[in-house]
């Protein structure tokens, strides 16, 4: 993806999102990153000067689209990069209705929901959308249930975007990184009541690598599933 790309980024105030935020500004690429608030814009448009934000709150499907028709929203969109994510860890037995709906919300529903908004830029650039989904989107273990569910649908959406928007020339990534270094992984750790050594677990950096790879992957190729385990 030569040149002045655009790539609209969810998550890109920490971990992997502001890896991929990071090597994509330090490039020249132009950015328009998803805050859930103002606040939170602000604090990304200081980070990265130059960048455009955009603001909606992913637990809200619903009100996307009301809130995106209030903001000038970018022409062109070359790239879509799913990598914001929530995770709330226990067992079928004492998960809520709202634990589910929480992460079904943000980690299926909204990315659902802002592909559907940003696909006709998408067509026009024969652009690439990225869902960054977990090692828990091809396995469920115990206590993960409503995160595993909501990235075994994640994985469900990107396979059936692919083969819709094939012939549109939109190509669809899936990743799938182990556990990675990252506050989500710390809150993780947290929740399962074990010690969080960073160090054994893979740099957000290196996934950030791997969706380069695939971002900058000549036309004539196109990777469908990418799964980055800890090297350690």
């Amino acid at each position: 993806m030569a040149g002045m790309a655009t790539h609209l980024i969810t998550g890109a105030g920490s971990g992997i999102g502001a890896a991929v935020a990071r090597r994509l500004h330090a490039r020249g690429d132009d950015l328009v990153l998803h805050a859930r608030d103002a606040a939170r814009a602000k604090e990304l448009a200081a980070q990265f000067p130059g960048a455009r934000t955009l603001v909606g709150d992913l637990a809200d499907p619903d009100k996307l689209s009301w809130a995106f028709s209030h903001q000038s929203l970018p022409d062109r969109v070359d790239s879509l990069l799913h990598i914001a994510g929530v995770v709330d860890l226990g067992p079928v037995g004492d998960l809520t209705p709202k634990a589910w709906r929480h992460q079904l919300n943000v980690n299926l529903i909204s990315p659902a929901e802002l592909t559907r908004h940003f696909l006709p830029q998408l067509r026009v650039a024969r652009g690439h959308v990225i869902f960054v989904n977990s090692g828990a989107g091809l396995r469920a273990s115990a206590e993960w249930s409503a995160y595993a569910a909501s990235k075994h649908g994640l994985k469900a959406l990107a396979d059936s975007l692919r083969n819709e928007e094939h012939d549109n020339g939109v190509r669809v990534t899936s990743v799938y990184p182990g556990r990675t270094a990252s506050p989500m992984q710390a809150k993780v750790h947290q929740q399962e009541g074990k010690a969080y050594d960073e160090s054994k677990w893979i740099d957000p950096e290196s996934v950030a690598t791997t969706i380069l790879m695939a971002l900058d992957l000549p036309r004539d190729a196109e990777v469908n599933d990418l799964t980055v385990r800890p090297g350690n």
